[in-house]
């Protein structure tokens, strides 16, 4: 197994280089049936997006326009949404739909579903499952200290899954492990390949969604009020790469991040204060 020191990651990402976008652009406001979208995706630069909501939820897909309006409700059949969290996409055809949120890491049946989008038929796509366990978790749930087997964010990329963690643990330290699967049927574990530090600071330093661009050259993960982008590396060694910070400037619950092109878009929940969004950066 590959391993990266923790001082190396630090030093990476304190030698980033800051990045200031644009401001968020709201595209459009997220109907009630979205509350909690988790996920998103865009398939071939189409003009919509397909999205789904997290736990407790139905199982099902959501077509949706670049201003909000749903254009499609598909049934995911073969599914349960125990804790949907991100979507990712091969590029072309197929959905990817990551069943692994597992906020008190006591999880023994974490989940991907596959779709294909072709496959559509009177409102149904059958789902094929893929299950899997982290290679080094060895209790359910392990001690407070050592919560980092949530996830809620994850990518494809050359037939392979890349699974970012949710650091849960009592004295976070901002660490998110990166784990990799093969993307095809089976019970497979999930190989611990690297790590990186976020930031120290579990409000704002929380992983919950990644997305890589259609020519597997950017990786973006994000948090409530920034993405880090990943640029420059070689095969799936991600973070040692060139990694830029991209404050937001606007702190909401943002749950789901993907590439259309060139831009990037986000989701955020519905909350108190906030009604959930699709925005758009330009870069």
């Amino acid at each position: 197994m590959k391993k990266y020191s923790l001082l190396l990651s630090f030093f990476i990402l304190i030698s980033c280089v800051s990045q200031e976008f644009k401001m968020l652009e709201i595209t459009g406001n997220l109907p009630n049936s979205l509350k909690e979208s988790s996920g998103i995706e865009n398939l071939n630069g189409s003009d919509n997006f397909w999205m789904i909501n997290d736990s407790g939820n139905s199982n099902e897909l959501f077509e949706v326009s670049e201003t909000g309006k749903i254009q499609q409700v598909i049934k995911v059949k073969n599914a349960k949404n125990k804790d949907w969290e991100d979507l990712a996409t091969d590029g072309q055809n197929k959905l990817f739909i990551g069943d692994f949120g597992n906020n008190g890491n006591n999880r023994r049946d974490l989940a991907i579903y596959t779709v294909s989008i072709s496959s559509i038929n009177n409102g149904e796509v059958v789902a094929e499952k893929i299950t899997f366990h982290f290679e080094d978790q060895e209790k359910f749930p392990p001690k407070k200290r050592e919560r980092n087997f949530d996830v809620e964010a994850f990518i494809y990329m050359n037939g392979y899954f890349y699974l970012f963690t949710k650091n849960r643990s009592s004295h976070f330290n901002g660490i998110a492990k990166l784990y990799k699967i093969p993307a095809e049927v089976g019970n497979h574990t999930a190989q611990l390949i690297s790590e990186f530090i976020t930031c120290v600071d579990s409000n704002t330093c929380l992983i919950t969604s990644a997305t890589i661009s259609n020519n597997n050259k950017e990786l973006v993960l994000l948090t409530h009020d920034k993405l880090f982008l990943f640029t420059n590396f070689k095969e799936d060694d991600f973070f040692n790469g060139s990694v830029s910070e991209i404050n937001l400037y606007h702190n909401s619950q943002k749950e789901a991040v993907c590439f259309k092109g060139d831009d990037i878009y986000i989701t955020d929940e519905f909350t108190k204060n906030n009604r959930g969004n699709l925005y758009r950066i330009k870069k």
